[in-house]
């Protein structure tokens, strides 16, 4: 049976995992290898794969906080209860921190427009789905628990209401589309499919009205972020409604890493179907 982390070591692991997080939104390049290796030699006797265990449960705290988490650590749910204490002291303390998150939040990063061949090629599978989440919930025993995370400013919440962000991310997805149908030999739909939220406004549920190659419509709904692949992402009442009632031909477009090299992966049909939708406010009225 695995030993407990020890305070100092939880407190070590997290310094040096959000030290890197702070290189990482200031655009800084910083070797993980090496972190690891400095690192290792204030653990006591923990392996490579018990130190990047721990470092994904780092990132599974961050996301239930709403920040971001650094890439290839995705977030594992099943996390120590004195790693989230220590986390969020870490946290409260580093403002420079709080701000660089902030200020990125806010940001738009565009990055140059895409070759084609880029387009084609941006496509990727979907993240495998963190199955300890729900195993931690219903196993009350385990020694493990996901916590109850104060309120507080979310950060990935901030950046996904980011219009010039979005809307920058609309714009690949169209000319993601364009490549894709004309890459079928279909160039009369690639010239019609259309950037909807611009030209029909907000409210549709969808962003992009694009084509399968037989001309079937579909319907995508486009969410970017500047973060990584596993980077939660926030949808309306509305887009969750319009995904069921239109599920054959509705795609959600996962729109990732827009800052250095944009790529993307499809959720296609009802959102309720291929996404554990977690309730994030209420609409209340007076009784």
């Amino acid at each position: 049976m695995s030993r407990d982390w020890t305070r100092d070591e939880v407190e070590a692991i997290v310094t040096d995992y959000l030290a890197m997080l702070s290189h990482h939104m200031r655009g800084e390049r910083f070797s993980k290898t090496e972190h690891r290796r400095m690192l290792a030699q204030l653990l006591d006797r923990r392996n490579d794969s018990s130190i990047e265990y721990k470092h994904r449960n780092i990132s599974a705290v961050l996301e239930e906080v709403g920040y971001p988490f650094l890439s290839g650590y995705k977030p594992l749910s099943n996390y120590q209860g004195l790693l989230a204490d220590v986390v969020l002291e870490r946290l409260a303390l580093d403002r420079e921190l709080e701000r660089l998150v902030a200020t990125d939040a806010d940001s738009a990063v565009i990055p140059p427009l895409p070759s084609f061949e880029d387009l084609v090629g941006a496509m990727v599978a979907p993240p495998t789905p963190d199955r300890t989440r729900r195993r931690v919930r219903e196993d009350a025993r385990n020694q493990y628990r996901l916590r109850i995370i104060p309120a507080g400013k979310n950060y990935l919440e901030q950046e996904a209401r980011n219009r010039v962000l979005g809307a920058a991310g609309e714009e690949f997805v169209v000319r993601f589309e364009q490549a894709r149908l004309v890459r079928l030999g279909r160039e009369h739909l690639a010239a019609k499919v259309e950037h909807s939220s611009r030209v029909r406004g907000d409210g549709l549920g969808y962003d992009v009205l694009s084509f399968e190659g037989d001309g079937r419509e579909r319907l995508i709904e486009v969410k970017t972020t500047k973060h990584s692949k596993e980077t939660p992402f926030f949808v309306s009442a509305n887009e969750v409604a319009v995904s069921a009632e239109h599920a054959d031909m509705y795609h959600l477009f996962r729109l990732f890493d827009f800052r250095k090299r944009p790529r993307l992966f499809s959720l296609p049909g009802a959102l309720q179907e291929s996404c554990e939708l977690s309730p994030v406010g209420y609409r209340a009225r007076v009784t």
